[in-house]
């Protein structure tokens, strides 16, 4: 099984795919280790696309099975037929936005509000999440993700709302039960 879990900065993409991994065994694959450099100051410089593309196509592909989190609307249509489920998570923007600045502190602590450079930055990012569900028509949108889930070749399940951990997963379990039925 190949599942694709995607949704807005901080809708929980990536605790939910460590969490249906460590249930499921398949091994996950993060995104963000694809699209960012290693860097001193962490997610703040882009990797080449087509290097990307080939790092992640190259990794998953000694994985049969397997979770990548994470946006894949920009990476090519390649991704549009890879999964045997996609996972859509929409979370509140005030719930995620929160999150979010949660998130920010705990990773960068106080420099984030105290140093000229990282403040510019974190104010930069938080714009950029907020306008998420602005449904602009170019970038990583809720637009853009709902056109890109309309044209994926496998079934998608969403999940919106403020839901548990445990909740997503046994959506999800239940969701592969019908896909790829025990035999």
């Amino acid at each position: 099984m190949k599942i694709h879990i995607v949704g807005a900065s901080c809708a929980g993409s990536t605790t939910l795919g460590n969490a249906l991994s460590a249930q499921t065994g398949l091994p996950y694959f993060d995104t963000d280790f694809y699209f960012w450099e290693p860097s001193e100051i962490p997610f703040t410089i882009k990797r080449d696309r087509d290097a990307r593309i080939t790092m992640l196509r190259d990794a998953v592909a000694l994985h049969p099975n397997h979770i990548i989190g994470g946006s894949l609307v920009s990476w090519g249509n390649e991704w549009l037929a890879a999964f045997d489920l996609v996972v859509f998570l929409y979370v509140p923007p005030e719930i995620r936005i929160q999150r979010l600045k949660n998130r920010e502190l705990e990773r960068y602590g106080d420099i984030i509000y105290t140093d000229p450079e990282r403040i510019s930055a974190y104010q930069k990012f938080l714009e950029w999440a907020e306008a998420y569900d602005t449904n602009a028509p170019t970038g990583r949108s809720l637009h853009v993700h709902e056109a890109w889930l309309s044209r994926v070749t496998c079934p998608v399940l969403e999940i919106r709302g403020d839901t548990t951990v445990a909740e997503r997963v046994e959506l999800i379990l239940n969701k592969m039960k019908t896909i790829n039925p025990p035999q």
